[in-house]
């Protein structure tokens, strides 16, 4: 398979990076508990610990850091699932992925309590799924479980909707919307994670150029191993400064939402799972990789002569980092 990365022997080489390299990562929305591993490792000096001064750079509704980062602005950028990476590669677009932050993909299902059994029994609901999602993940949900384009109503980011109708199911983010819901809707809805029902792409990838890898793989390196440790720290240490760093950039985060989002990355195994239980989280696999993609050729998401290689790397992953920190 084809990669635009270095060879394991260069990275064994490469030594740790200079003292104080200024290094910027823009994240894909405001602070939040999804992004908590990253604030660890600057909060408690992971990144600094291997000569990284790190700096980052909240995304939000007007922000696209990828941009920033194709045009040699930031140095990393916080993407979304496998789907970006592949339309990158379609593109023409020297961005890579280095690691897997999530081994799920956190898009959820809602529906009104009991109203489904199984996921296959969603499409006996309307569902509210927006454009992005619909040109996706729905495209799969079709394909492989039979939904159709006539149950699909707009979803417009609005819960009332799915709230007033007891026969109707939603998409969301599995650390927002089910809390939202059930302040707003008084109600605590049932969660179907796609992931758990097959869609198997990786998510919240960590990407860069091409070029960052070939020039400064003590760096690439530096900043996915200081990640690694952060997330580790975040999750099962004591991640009290860098849910201060989180609310600060994100003042509008509260202490709950932050613990409902900890709380359900853990329970629904969307950071440390699968392989990263045996090769450490961020790891991700060729196998995995290539499922994902069959997958979506097969529903006709992207085409089937894609060199998907290009769109990731695993050189930097998979090398037990962090994980004595477990408890």
């Amino acid at each position: 398979m084809r990669r635009t990365a270095l060879s394991l022997a260069l990275i064994a080489s490469a030594g740790a990076a200079s003292a104080n390299t200024a290094v910027t990562f823009g994240t894909n929305w405001l602070a939040q508990a999804e992004h908590g591993g990253f604030y660890q490792a600057v909060a408690d000096g992971t990144y600094a610990a291997c000569g990284l001064d790190v700096t980052i750079q909240p995304g939000g509704p007007q922000v696209n850091n990828r941009a920033l980062m194709l045009a040699g602005r930031i140095d990393f950028n916080m993407g979304g699932n496998l789907l970006e990476e592949f339309s990158a590669v379609q593109e023409g677009i020297p961005v890579v992925a280095v690691m897997a932050t999530f081994q799920k993909e956190p898009q959820v299902i809602l529906s009104h309590p009991g109203k489904a059994q199984s996921f296959e029994d969603l499409k006996k609901l309307k569902l509210f799924i927006g454009d992005a999602g619909y040109a996706s993940f729905y495209q799969w949900m079709m394909k492989a479980y039979g939904f159709t384009e006539a149950q699909r109503a707009v979803y417009t980011f609005n819960p009332a909707p799915f709230i007033a109708d007891p026969d109707s199911g939603m998409q969301g983010y599995l650390s927002s919307e089910p809390l939202m819901v059930e302040k707003e809707g008084g109600f605590k809805p049932d969660v179907w994670l796609l992931a758990d029902a097959g869609y198997s792409t990786y998510s919240t990838l960590v990407e860069t150029m091409a070029d960052t890898i070939a020039t400064k793989p003590e760096v690439v390196k530096c900043f996915v191993d200081g990640s690694i440790t952060g997330w580790y720290n975040f999750l099962y240490g004591d991640n009290t400064a860098a849910t201060a760093m989180i609310k600060t950039d994100n003042p509008d985060m509260t202490d709950e939402q932050i613990a409902f989002g900890i709380t359900e990355m853990k329970d629904k195994g969307i950071v440390d799972s699968g392989e990263a239980l045996e090769k450490g989280i961020g790891v991700m696999n060729d196998a995995h990789v290539k499922d994902f993609f069959d997958k979506m050729v097969e529903a006709g998401v992207v085409p089937a002569d894609l060199d998907y290689g290009k769109a990731y790397t695993l050189d930097f992953i998979g090398q037990g980092v962090g994980m004595d920190l477990k408890k």
